[in-house]
This record gives C-alpha cells, structure tokens and sequence, in this order.
C-alpha cells in the first residue's frame, strides 16, 4: 500500500473533503438546528456566511424546499459519511468502493437540485462565474470519488 502522500489523488480528495467536513459541522449542522444565516446570529460562522450570501448567493438567506433539504444532508448525511471515506482513503480499505459510490451518486444529486434551486430559484447568484468557482467542487469531488471507487483496482479485494 502506497502511503497517501504519494497517492495526488487521494490526497486532494482527503483535503477536499476535510474542508467539506469541516463546512458541515461549521454551517449546516447550526443551521439546521435552528440558527440563522445573519448579521447578528448566534453562532460566529453563520454572521461570517451572511456577508457571503449577500454579496454571491441570496437564495441562503431565503432558501427554498431545495436547499433546506440540501443542508439537511450536507449536515447530517455528507459531513458524517466523509469521515469514513475519509479513513478508506487514507487505509485504500475495500469498504471504500461502495460506500464511495453510494456517497457519490447522493453527492452528486444533491448538487443538482442545490444548482436547481439557486439557479431556477428567486434568487439567483449575482456573480455566476465566482459562484460557480466556490460551489462547483462540491459537484466535481463527489464525481470523483465515484470514478475511483469504481475503477480503483486498490480497491477490489479480488486484487489485494
């Protein structure tokens, strides 16, 4: 077994994936037990996310079905899973391949009815460009982690 800082790819998956762990536990958990995105909310990192939704995404401050639904499973299903994928990275464990490519294809959908909403949505992002760099590693990650759960032949038991 490869040690994981000369396995790129896994590594830039593993940091990735810590930010997005730490953004779960940050922003959604708080959120989705009842704090508020605002300027004078209780909770530091949501006064901090207020002044971003102001300025690239206004549909956080009056988010539909959507995105409450999205950061319900940003919180309590992606933040926790990525913790164990996290783990199967770094040990190239076998159990990776499908917990993989089930969190994938949930990541994935959940990136697309979180674009849906924001872009269908009252609310669109003002700056699409910059928009788009801060959330479409959330779409590609996910995509990524399925393609090498899948084809990882470190992965499959047959081949250990």
């Amino acid at each position: 077994m490869k040690p994981i800082h000369r396995r790129p790819l896994d590594l830039a998956l593993l940091l990735f994936f810590s930010v997005s762990v730490l953004y779960g536990f940050l922003f959604n958990v708080p959120q989705v037990l009842g704090a508020e995105i605002a300027p004078d909310s209780a909770w530091p990192p949501l006064r901090a996310l207020y002044d971003w939704a102001i300025a690239e995404e206004p549909g956080l401050l009056d988010p539909g079905p959507a995105l409450v639904a999205a950061t319900l499973f940003d919180g309590f299903f992606q933040a926790p899973a990525l913790l164990f994928v996290m783990i199967g990275l770094v040990r190239q464990s076998p159990w990776l391949r499908p917990l993989g490519i089930l969190y994938a294809g949930a990541g994935v959908t959940n990136m697309f009815f979180y674009f849906v909403q924001t872009f269908l949505g009252p609310h669109p992002p003002p700056n699409l460009a910059y928009y788009l760099a801060f959330n479409l590693p959330w779409l590609i990650a996910p995509a990524v982690l399925g393609l090498r759960a899948w084809l990882g032949r470190d992965l499959d038991p047959r081949h250990s």
